[in-house]
């Protein structure tokens, strides 16, 4: 399975929806990128890590899945950046991509030396948003799509039966 590690306060930084969530709660921004990354592992296939800076908050590590995606708060003194070039080695096999969504310029020249392929926030945004609108043409098809019915009857005999069931009759 092809992974996507996300460097979560970058994105949030370059993305509008993010950037105005963020000015009324951090918390909602992250948790809106984090819906939004659910969607696109969903619909993608990709295996889906988002990775937040916790560098100048004391503690350790915390790893969570939240609505199917794994979530990685760093440890105290510990970069996202760090913590995405050490997955992005420890994750790599010969039959895996590990793909990284950053702006990060230090941080793409890394991963690419670990062999992994980089997508910048603008390329990450522009895929998540054609991944909403399959989504949301995937959602209009099945709303349009006749009702099947449990029992197989010609129209003849499902047009009476709704006769009967309305009083029609």
């Amino acid at each position: 399975m092809d992974i996507m590690l996300v460097d979560g306060y970058n994105i949030i930084g370059a993305w509008q929806e993010l950037q105005a969530l963020k000015r009324i709660s951090l918390v909602d921004a992250r948790d809106r990128l984090i819906e939004l990354m659910a969607d696109y592992q969903a619909y993608s296939g990709l295996r889906v890590i988002v990775i937040f800076d916790a560098y100048l908050v004391a503690g350790n590590a915390t790893k969570l899945k939240k609505h199917n995606v794994e979530v990685i708060f760093t440890k105290s003194k510990e970069t996202a950046d760090a913590r995405i070039e050490r997955l992005s080695n420890e994750l790599m096999t010969k039959r895996t991509k590990i793909y990284v969504a950053t702006s990060d310029m230090t941080e793409q020249n890394v991963i690419f030396g670990n062999g992994a392929l980089r997508k910048s926030a603008r390329e990450f945004e522009i895929d998540v948003q054609n991944v909403q609108r399959g989504i949301t043409e995937k959602v209009q098809e099945t709303l349009q799509q006749k009702p099947s019915r449990k029992i197989k009857m010609t129209d003849e005999v499902a047009a009476r039966l709704e006769e009967i069931r309305r009083g029609k009759i």
